[in-house]
């Protein structure tokens, strides 16, 4: 099992060892367990490239995960865009450790088998969302 974080911009704000428990979390609370895991934050420009690159979508976003899970193991490649995160953080009023909860988690629930590409497939992910945010704490 590894959690791994990457960075491909100055961004340096979480606690690692917090956000992987709490990623471990995510994925036992629905049955699966960790394998390869690895979030990359980096700006728009290096994520609206792959885009292009890989998924020939020529437009912004905040998130792009690459699922490499077999089985009950959950692996995959979950980039970020911080600037789309902090952006939609100041759009939706919430803090932006809030929306970079909120981005992990949509990549973590795409590796464990969730869409949001229809209406109704929408309203469970961010139940989902929702549900695995409070499963972050932090104990002092």
């Amino acid at each position: 099992m590894a959690i791994l974080y990457n960075y491909e911009t100055d961004f340096r704000r979480l606690s690692e060892l917090d956000y992987s428990d709490w990623v471990s979390r995510i994925v036992s609370s629905e049955g699966y367990n960790v394998g390869e895991l690895s979030f990359i934050f980096c700006e728009d420009n290096y994520l609206h490239k792959m885009n292009r690159t890989y998924l020939n979508h020529d437009t912004l976003t905040d998130i792009i995960t690459f699922d490499y899970s077999t089985g009950k193991t959950i692996s995959g490649d979950v980039f970020i865009s911080i600037e789309r995160v902090c952006d939609n953080a100041k759009r939706f009023g919430v803090e932006e450790e809030e929306e970079l909860q909120r981005v992990m988690a949509h990549g973590v629930l795409h590796l464990l088998g969730y869409n949001d590409k229809t209406e109704e497939e929408s309203v469970v992910m961010r139940a989902k969302e929702n549900e695995k945010m409070k499963l972050f704490h932090v104990e002092h």
